[in-house]
């Protein structure tokens, strides 16, 4: 991959990447445009930051299914079908780390909107974008690629946004305005 930084964008097939991962990281970071950044200026090959070492102990995920948490009983009066639904969130949560709710009783167009608004705000310009650019975990709305990005071993090929609604949800002048509901 042939990438420098310099005036904090990324430029494409002028400069090896250093051997020096700590420099590298950081020329990364301060571009504040992720991978999608690096997309859209016209990577062609994967950055080595983002090589991951194979696992050969690693079990095959042909064998596991992504756990589905039914919230259907939650609100039922019936205490042991509600503790139910806790005990497979708590064993979800231990052995994943992530599961899919069903029956949740948000309406899909509410969803639909949620993720128009994720497409919307990461096919922004860069100079928007990187107003939020922050790893900042108490601000209630952060941009970044890579939370972990100096501590972990190779970078995951992600840009997130998170927001924090609770327990103090942020005035709508905090959000992107593309992510503000209008009315």
């Amino acid at each position: 991959m042939e990438v420098s930084c310099t005036d904090q964008e990324v430029e494409v097939e002028t400069v090896k990447l250093s051997s020096n991962r700590l420099n590298d990281l950081k020329a990364f970071d301060e571009t504040k445009t992720g991978g999608k950044g690096l997309v859209d200026k016209g990577l062609t090959k994967i950055p080595l930051l983002f090589h991951h070492q194979p696992d050969n102990n690693k079990k095959s995920h042909s064998e596991h299914t992504i756990p589905v948490i039914d919230l259907e009983d939650v609100v039922s009066k019936d205490r042991s079908k509600r503790q139910g639904v806790v005990s497979r969130i708590r064993e979800a949560c231990e052995t994943w780390g992530f599961f899919q709710v069903v029956n949740h009783g948000i309406h899909e167009c509410v969803l639909e909107e949620m993720k128009d608004g994720v497409r919307r705000f990461f096919e922004q310009d860069d100079e928007v974008k990187k107003e939020f650019y922050t790893c900042d975990q108490n601000r209630t709305f952060i941009y970044n690629s890579n939370f972990d990005m100096y501590s972990s071993p190779a970078l995951n090929w992600r840009d997130t946004f998170v927001c924090y609604l609770a327990p103090n949800p942020p005035k709508p002048e905090e959000l992107p305005v593309v992510c503000r509901i209008d009315g």
